[in-house]
């Protein structure tokens, strides 16, 4: 019973300290009016955001448009035999339409895959190999045709080969275009058949 009262007298004056009695309370009252009686002040709307239409460039595999077509070359003089033959070979340009093309030239060159090398041990010579879309596997050299636009193969390495195209430069006439065929990186668990 004791420890009953000795608990209850403690437990009333730890109670008795947290709860403060305020009997003036007119300063909390001026401050509330005065705060109340500030003018409002006015919030701008958040402005409207178009929403954002995304946009798919095309254009990448164009070519360069700050790039000329030919060579701008001064006009030279007339009666000079060099500069007529200069723009004479221009002019010249032109795919061999005599030649039989090769079977790789019925693809365009965006079907075709570099799947490969092989090095011929007696002369040193390197081949390329070319999948087409039948998945048929083809050897290529050095001076072989492949692609839609008279493409020749003018190098190979292990991991690329690279090609001369002969393409229309839009004005009536060829120009040659580079282009580079890399070695096609296989996934790890993709089937090299």
């Amino acid at each position: 019973m004791a420890i009953r009262l000795i608990v209850g007298i403690l437990l009333s004056s730890a109670l008795s300290g947290c709860v403060v009695w305020v009997e003036d309370t007119q300063d909390l009252t001026r401050f509330v009016a005065a705060t109340k009686a500030r003018p409002v002040g006015h919030i701008e709307p958040l402005p409207e955001y178009k929403p954002y239409q995304s946009f798919v460039y095309e254009g990448s595999s164009l070519r360069e448009p700050f790039t000329p077509l030919q060579p701008l070359q001064a006009i030279g003089n007339l009666n000079d035999p060099q500069s007529n033959e200069a723009t004479s070979s221009k002019e010249s340009l032109r795919p061999d339409d005599d030649r039989e093309r090769d079977y790789l030239e019925e693809f365009s060159l965006d079907d075709l895959i570099m799947v490969g090398t092989i090095r011929h041990l007696g002369n040193n010579t390197l081949w390329a190999l070319v999948r087409d879309t039948n998945n048929a596997i083809h050897r290529v050299g050095i001076g072989s045709h492949m692609g839609l636009d008279y493409g020749e193969i003018v190098a190979i390495e292990e991991r690329k080969l690279e090609l001369v195209e002969i393409v229309s430069n839009g004005r009536g006439g060829w120009m040659k275009r580079p282009r580079v065929m890399a070695l096609k990186q296989s996934a790890p668990g993709e089937n090299r058949n």
